[in-house]
């Protein structure tokens, strides 16, 4: 068992510390998002139609991981600071809260699944067979809503004592469970989408049965669980909240942007929308550097936060940007390289190719400043402030982009020019974000030497 927390090594050695917590995060959101890619690979083989209507339910279950994720970054960022001020007393009833969250929310989005996915199908613009095949993959996945929701809650425990590997070992267990189910229900038992759907229900499960076995069977976290002995307390769920919710609303507002999106580039057609659906998911690997570092700063600098280690958080930061910067521009330089070889994996069809490539080589060239955004939205969260993701996010989809693209649309213009609208938004994103950063150091008087750090 896991019976001393990690803050002495974390602050012996910040580097150290930085990448032993971003190396999993990395590879574990790796497995994650491969999980995904073999979803749409495969779904892709079957037709453009096909990947349109798993397309219609991404907004939908991007809710899901919206609510959990949002509501996890605070019990991320809370757990991290009650071990940096030594309180595991704290930091235990924090974790049991956020199970009992869990709970809440699983039970919450099955039912509006269950009852109310056709219509917000409907809502969001999909229609004939797209509308039928979109809805039963949707039914389907209702079903796995506990495991995804718990899955990602454990997570975000583990993430806030600074495990990492765990969850990674968990992902990729799943990823394999995934990759090899896929083609079993898709093409062998020839249910298609409906076969994706199921692949990756059974996957959840098996990853929500390790937590379990991890967590409570063999017990080898630093925080413990003892539900006889909890206690409601409102503080703890108020520093949740102050982040959880923020983050929770601005996954949400990142999914509505997503639908309005696919709403405008269905009436280009849906080799639009596939194509739009099949970069999304490339980029999602190309970003994961970027996104493991932000996860792990906001372990580490909430660690120190709590600490009153300010030096040493002064010096984590400004390496974990110039980090990730790095790291993201090698990686555009080869994804802008290597488009034409890298888009015929995932679909066939001339026109999604034509359409995927132009877009993947234009969004790229923005992931430098996306990296810096969301990294100073992260350590924004470590101080347990949630508005600044959520002000940056609205301002990103809602007053630029989501305006723009239907602009552009109306007056028709070529789809370029929504891609255009993208580009302009997460450059505006990025100088807000540095923004807020700069403000919460100065208004928690975060200063100090960082050259022994």
């Amino acid at each position: 068992m896991q019976k001393e927390s990690r803050l002495k090594s974390f602050l012996n050695n910040p580097t150290r510390a930085l990448w032993s917590m971003a190396l999993p995060i990395i590879a574990g959101m790796m497995v994650q998002t491969l999980f995904n890619v073999v979803d749409i690979m495969f779904i892709g083989w079957l037709g453009a139609d096909e990947v349109a209507a798993v397309a219609f339910v991404s907004p939908l279950f991007f809710i899901i991981i919206g609510l959990t994720v949002g509501l996890g970054a605070g019990v991320t960022a809370s757990i991290a600071q009650y071990i940096g001020k030594k309180d595991k007393k704290n930091a235990d009833n924090c974790a049991e809260h956020a199970i009992l969250l869990g709970i809440a929310i699983s039970v919450l989005l099955t039912i509006l699944g269950v009852y109310f996915g056709r219509d917000l199908l409907i809502l969001l613009g999909a229609y004939d067979y797209i509308l039928d095949t979109a809805h039963s993959y949707l039914k389907i996945l209702t079903f796995g809503i506990g495991g995804v929701v718990f899955s990602l809650f454990f997570r975000a425990i583990l993430a806030g004592e600074g495990e990492t590997k765990i969850p990674m070992i968990i992902g990729l267990v799943g990823t394999i469970s995934n990759v090899i189910l896929d083609p079993i229900f898709i093409f062998l038992l020839e249910y298609g989408v409906d076969g994706a759907a199921i692949a990756t229900v059974l996957s959840q499960v098996i990853m929500l049965a390790m937590y379990f076995i991890v967590i409570f069977v063999m017990k080898k976290t630093f925080i413990s669980f003892n539900f006889r002995h909890f206690r409601y307390t409102p503080n703890i769920l108020n520093m949740i909240f102050k982040v959880g919710i923020p983050s929770s609303l601005s996954m949400l507002i990142i999914s509505f942007g997503q639908a309005v999106l696919n709403k405008i580039l269905i009436n280009y057609g849906p080799e639009e929308v596939a194509a739009y659906q099949i970069v999304s998911r490339i980029d999602m690997l190309l970003f994961m550097p970027c996104l493991g570092i932000a996860i792990a700063l906001t372990t580490i600098v909430g660690m120190f936060f709590g600490a009153k280690e300010f030096s040493k958080l002064i010096w984590i930061v400004k390496y974990g940007i110039s980090r990730a910067v790095i790291i993201t521009i090698v990686n555009v330089v080869i994804l802008y390289l290597s488009a034409e070889m890298i888009l015929p994996v995932f679909t066939s069809n001339p026109q999604v190719l034509e359409v995927g490539i132009t877009y993947l080589k234009i969004i790229v060239l923005v992931y430098p400043a996306v990296a810096v955004s969301v990294i100073c939205a992260r350590i924004c969260q470590a101080f347990g402030e949630g508005m600044p993701l959520l002000v940056v996010t609205t301002i990103r989809v809602l007053v630029i982009t989501a305006p723009l693209a239907l602009y552009f649309e109306q007056i028709g213009k070529p789809i370029i020019w929504v891609w255009y609208a993208q580009v302009l938004a997460i450059v505006i994103a990025t100088g807000i974000s540095f923004f807020f950063l700069q403000h919460y150091f100065k208004k928690f008087h975060i200063v100090g030497d960082t050259s022994n750090s």
